[in-house]
């Protein structure tokens, strides 16, 4: 099963959410398969390591390939610029300019040169980093500052660690936003569960998210309220009228706060928590089950 942790808008607690999930469901085998992985797929800004304290024993650099000209091949016929949508190769007289920022790989230029000038060479995005936080099998992507796209990192990211076994749990805590990289980070997902605030603006930006998930890409989506106590009622209103579950609340609470701050799990900090989300979990897992039943 693989869930993907989002939200609308930052700060809303998807990462407190996320590594909760996880240290709780490989606490009980009979929650949950102690098969479990965790993916930090908020390459940007990854901030889970934080808080699982990972022993990271594998780093590499991954990108995208960009074309290479050989300009003694090259007859400056000008086909790889007609070829490329992204305008990242222009021939001017007989020059070739490549524009790696533009570029998204795709290889549409090397596979239509006549000449077989074009060869393609890895343009370095970010890193991957992999390891074991205990029992859960860690990875993480970081975006090197500079680079424009996320896409391609957390694409990688998927395709090396999120594992081929049926029985296990992956768990892939996304960047905030609505964006390409959230999208990319939910797609092939199970299911999302999205983090909010009940607030007017957590309210807005769920909507976004959800229109994303359910509606975009037709996966079913379930809610956690963080923070519950503060705001408004118009989140509840909202799930109710989209029959969208809210599976847990967590109330604003100074403790959490603190222990947050301080770079702890919350279920460590509060142990009495870890049932609630082992719960969470089984919610969960009958929600996929439920769809996977129905054809869906």
């Amino acid at each position: 099963m693989i869930i993907a942790i989002a939200s609308g808008k930052g700060g809303t607690g998807k990462t407190t959410v996320a590594t909760s999930l996880a240290l709780s469901i490989v606490a009980d085998e009979s929650v949950g398969p102690r098969n479990t992985s965790f993916l930090d797929c908020d390459v940007e800004e990854p901030n889970a390591a934080l808080f699982l304290n990972p022993a990271l024993t594998s780093r590499e650099e991954v990108g995208i390939l960009i074309p290479q000209v050989d300009l003694d091949k090259c007859t400056y016929c000008g086909r790889c610029a007609e070829i490329c949508v992204w305008h990242a190769i222009a021939v001017v007289g007989e020059k070739v300019l490549i524009f790696p920022e533009l570029c998204h790989g795709c290889g549409s230029c090397t596979l239509n040169c006549p000449e077989g000038a074009i060869s393609e060479v890895l343009n370095v995005m970010g890193t991957l980093e992999s390891g074991s936080a205990g029992p859960i099998a860690f990875a993480q992507g970081t975006m090197d500052v500079g680079q424009a796209m996320s896409v391609p990192i957390i694409s990688q990211l998927k395709k090396q660690h999120v594992p081929a076994s049926d029985n296990c749990v992956v768990i892939l805590d996304a960047q905030p936003g609505t964006s390409c990289p959230v999208v990319e980070t939910m797609r092939g997902a199970d299911l999302v569960l999205m983090v909010t605030e009940p607030t007017p603006f957590g309210l807005h930006d769920l909507r976004l998210a959800v229109q994303v998930a359910r509606d975009e890409l037709g996966l079913p989506v379930a809610v956690v309220v963080n923070r519950d106590g503060i705001g408004d009622a118009g989140v509840d209103r909202y799930c109710a009228a989209e029959g969208i579950p809210i599976l847990m609340r967590i109330p604003l609470d100074r403790r959490i706060a603190e222990a947050i701050s301080e770079g702890q799990v919350l279920v460590d900090a509060l142990p009495e928590y870890r049932r609630t989300f082992q719960d969470l979990y089984e919610q969960l897992a009958r929600l996929v089950a439920g769809r996977e039943g129905s054809g869906q």
